[in-house]
């Protein structure tokens, strides 16, 4: 299974898509997810691994007016970093339950790492990152905990 993770270049999480396939489908149907979010605004650079599927998709996400044609593609091992580090946290968290039984499960997990993530990073309207009361009232609230 394959985690695509957009960051933008301030670390804050764009979006994410778990992916049983590595292939130029599975990489525009991220984009597509990425840029269709309504926070986000068509890229002028989008910077990637060497994974050979990501020129295909975003050629074909241009031809079909999906993408800004002025988009610049940077496929460099090193620029790339900033997903790296914000990806570190996830590889933590998932080493020591030895993977997933299933994708289903895998989904729904990795959904809820990300989320607790863009939490932390205050990209939640009204809650601050630093404000940790205001986050675990948020989670209390959410999953209805009984304090």
């Amino acid at each position: 299974m394959y985690l695509y993770r957009a960051v933008d270049s301030r670390g804050q999480t764009i979006d994410f898509l778990l992916s049983a396939k590595r292939d130029a489908e599975a990489a525009k149907r991220f984009f597509r997810k990425a840029v269709g979010q309504p926070h986000t605004v068509n890229p002028r650079t989008i910077t990637v691994d060497k994974n050979p599927a990501y020129p295909c998709a975003v050629e074909q996400m241009k031809e079909d007016g999906e993408l800004w044609r002025f988009s610049r593609l940077r496929q460099c091992k090193f620029l790339n970093n900033i997903v790296e580090q914000d990806h570190r946290r996830v590889k933590r968290l998932v080493r020591p339950g030895l993977g997933f039984g299933s994708f289903h499960t895998a989904r729904r997990t990795l959904a809820g790492y990300e989320v607790m993530a863009m939490v932390r990073k205050g990209q939640l309207r009204k809650i601050d990152g630093c404000d940790m009361r205001a986050q675990a009232t948020f989670v209390t609230e959410l999953f209805q905990i009984a304090a």
